[in-house]
């Protein structure tokens, strides 16, 4: 499975962005998802995940300013980010499984065990 993520960029502070993440094989409606994110010298921090069902878990910081969906017929991951702020600028990952498709999204949040990685998109908020 390759993952792919699109649309980082550069914003100012309020602005928004959505992310994008699509796979190379049609297996979001049967997969554990989630998004990261890793600041320079950092490790990656798990910030939402999405459950094959369709549920969701956030960090509770993003919980109100980010958004995780799906769309199960495009196969395609978003993340939608509203009133950005410059600590949010990092490197934005995303990571599928498709073996833990039967795993709710507190869960998926809980192991952050996910097999499948994208290269990564950059978001940089200036103030």
């Amino acid at each position: 499975v390759q993952l792919l993520e699109s649309g980082g960029g550069s914003v100012q502070a309020g602005g928004s962005l959505k992310l994008s993440c699509v796979a190379s094989v049609s297996i979001f409606i049967s997969c554990g998802l989630g998004w990261y994110r890793q600041f320079p010298g950092k490790e990656r921090e798990l910030i939402a995940t999405i459950s094959s069902r369709g549920d969701t878990f956030y960090k509770p910081s993003m919980k109100g300013r980010f958004t995780i969906t799906k769309d199960n017929a495009k196969n395609i991951l978003y993340l939608q980010m509203n009133s950005l702020k410059p600590e949010d600028t990092a490197m934005y990952y995303c990571a599928a499984d498709p073996f833990l498709a039967l795993r709710g999204a507190d869960l998926l949040w809980a192991k952050g065990d996910f097999g499948y990685w994208g290269q990564g998109t950059q978001v940089t908020v200036s103030s």
